[in-house]
């Protein structure tokens, strides 16, 4: 009879588990943007080194026929954490890969590389912020804070966005 009470005992525990795994698992589907927002990864390089990046990135943009795409934002911001794990899943990857050479500036807390984020019309209210330039460094397009509140949003917006402004 102990053997059994231990059985039941064991198997009622393992339900509850379950139970709670599936839950979870559940809550991450239904909202990935919650999922989104519990990672943080280093994400932006130094402060100073914004413009050597650049103009590698402008570099490899005339050698491979390419436009560059700059992330303004910061490790901080979860917005900018969301829209990272956007840029890697697909279609966006293939998108970003086919098209673009991509730069995270940092900007620090809003106090950094705002004389480089100013140069590409991009005003920093928000972040992440991002601009699409040519080769040869001219603006094709310079955003405000349209991704800001990128933890709501879907991916299919950066779709849109990669779509709009691949060359």
């Amino acid at each position: 009879m102990q053997v059994s009470t231990r059985l039941k005992t064991m198997a009622a525990a393992t339900t509850r588990a379950l139970l709670v795994g599936c839950t979870l698992l559940a809550g991450i589907a239904a909202a990935p943007h919650a999922a989104a927002q519990m990672m943080q990864k280093h994400l932006y390089p130094e402060i100073g080194s914004a413009q050597a990046d650049i103009n590698a990135a402008l570099a490899e943009a005339k050698r491979t026929h390419k436009r560059v795409l700059l992330d303004f934002g910061g490790d901080w911001c979860g917005d900018c954490q969301v829209l990272d794990i956007y840029f890697h899943q697909a279609p966006n990857a293939e998108l970003l890969e086919k098209n673009f050479i991509k730069v995270n500036v940092n900007i620090g807390h809003q106090d950094a590389n705002l004389d480089i984020a100013r140069k590409y019309g991009v005003p920093v209210h928000g972040v992440p912020a991002l601009a699409v330039i040519d080769a040869n460094g001219k603006v094709v397009v310079a955003q405000d804070k349209e991704f800001s509140d990128m933890r709501h949003m879907e991916p299919a917006s950066v779709t849109e966005f990669l779509t709009k402004w691949k060359r």
